[in-house]
């Protein structure tokens, strides 16, 4: 099989649950297979945020520690498993920067589910799958515009497909704050988006 084809046929769900299950046990040639098949959309993933190759190499290291050492930790039944990773190399590239930079206020959950929706596809190489669209970059400027709580409240909401009460119950407030947060920070959105397509 050529190399140009992995990413189609190895990003299957179904190959990365097997080779998951495998890390569990610590077998070092599932996990190869694993880093094989997702390290390249992964590192572009990493590269998108963290924009300096040498950052991005780094969290990536991290994020297959991560996966060797908590691979038991991933439950088919809530997540996809180039979610679950991709979450896992996110996250790790936030803390990277919140490292390196104190002035980053890039919440986590800023990134709009198009890109993970773009990690998870297997019709595409991994270079189309990562290009990040104007829109998509415009998302994420307005959505770190947006004062934390009103971010995380959307994130919750639309990110991790939770509902208002649901996101209440998380934040631990009342469902009428939630919504009227939602709400003004959905309205921010549009004005802020509207500016910036108009720029």
């Amino acid at each position: 099989m050529k190399e140009a084809e992995l990413p189609s046929k190895d990003l299957q769900p179904e190959q990365l649950k097997i080779w998951l299950a495998a890390v569990v046990r610590k077998d070092p040639l599932a996990f190869r297979a694993l880093y094989d098949a997702t390290g390249p959309k992964l590192f572009g993933f990493a590269l998108r945020i963290l924009v300096k190759r040498e950052w991005a190499e780094e969290v990536l290291q991290e994020s297959f520690i991560n996966i060797w050492n908590n691979a038991d930790s991933y439950q088919a039944s809530l997540a996809a498993p180039m979610t679950w990773i991709t979450t896992i190399v996110r996250n790790k590239a936030f803390d990277f920067l919140r490292r390196t930079d104190n002035a980053v206020e890039i919440d986590a959950d800023t990134f709009d589910k198009e890109v993970m929706d773009a990690m998870e596809s297997t019709a595409a190489t991994p270079l189309e799958a990562l290009q990040l669209s104007g829109d998509a970059k415009a998302l994420a400027a307005c959505l770190a515009r947006l004062e934390a709580m009103h971010r995380q409240a959307i994130a919750l909401a639309f990110y991790h497909d939770l509902s208002h009460s649901e996101v209440a119950a998380q934040m631990q407030l009342p469902i009428g704050t939630v919504k009227s947060w939602i709400r003004r920070g959905l309205a921010s959105l549009k004005n802020c988006l509207g500016k910036l397509g108009s720029a």
